[in-house]
Parts: C-alpha cells; sequence; structure tokens
C-alpha cells in the first residue's frame, strides 16, 4: 500500500500576465522567495515560491476564476501582524475567530484567491 509521506507543494491560480501583481502578496507580503522555474515550464507563465520547506506555484489558468472557498492554510508566527501589514498594503482580510484553539483570519491575494494564516493559540513562534 502506497502512503503519502508529505505535500510537495500547492498550486494556486492565477490569470495570464499576473505574475508581477502576484509578486506583491507572495514575495513581498508573504515574504516567499521566487525560485526559477524548469526552464520546460517557464513558457507557460506563472512563478514559483518557496520559504524552507513550503512550496507554492502560482500556475497561469485561461479561464481564470478565483477560489473564494478552496484554499491553503499557513501557520505563521503572528496572524495580527501579517494582517495588519496585508490591510495595510491594500490587500483584502477577512478577520476570524470560528476555529476553537487557533488565532487566524483570512487574505485575499490580488486576483481574490483566498489564502488562510492561523497560529494555534499558545504555541510559541520558533522565530
Amino acid at each position: 500500500m502506497t502512503t503519502i509521506a508529505a505535500i510537495d507543494h500547492v498550486q494556486i491560480a492565477i490569470p495570464a500576465g499576473g505574475e508581477a501583481v502576484a509578486r506583491a502578496f507572495y514575495a513581498d507580503l508573504l515574504g516567499l522567495t521566487e525560485v526559477p522555474k524548469p526552464e520546460s515550464m517557464a513558457a507557460r507563465g506563472g512563478a514559483w515560491y518557496q520559504s524552507g520547506g513550503v512550496k507554492v506555484h502560482l500556475g497561469v489558468e485561461q479561464d481564470f476564476r478565483a477560489n473564494d472557498k478552496a484554499h491553503v492554510a499557513f501557520r505563521v508566527a503572528d496572524v495580527a501582524d501579517l494582517a495588519s501589514k496585508a490591510e495595510a498594503s491594500g490587500f483584502r482580510v477577512k478577520h476570524d475567530d470560528e476555529l476553537p484553539g487557533h488565532v487566524r483570519a483570512f487574505l485575499y491575494d490580488p486576483f481574490g484567491n483566498r489564502i488562510e494564516i492561523l497560529k494555534p493559540i499558545g504555541e510559541v513562534s520558533p522565530c
């Protein structure tokens, strides 16, 4: 029986030509580092980002529609700080207290994709 060992990466759809706009959110706000895509895939557009073991691939979808329900959730050191920075940068933020034992918020990338940020209450940040 095959078992899943880990998630290698998540892919988030963006519209064609959205790579430059995406950098303000994924690199500048979230602090992910853009990494080169393999040459064989670069012509498709999109961008790849990572930070430690977290890998995010932005893929161009010709018939793009933002994901308002489906989302990725990132654990962060300080939800309030990142949400505040997102708001100050002009990104939409929805604060949420419905998940017991967690501080969380939803950020929306420049294209309307929902991104969850959360931290378990009482968790000490390694940062």
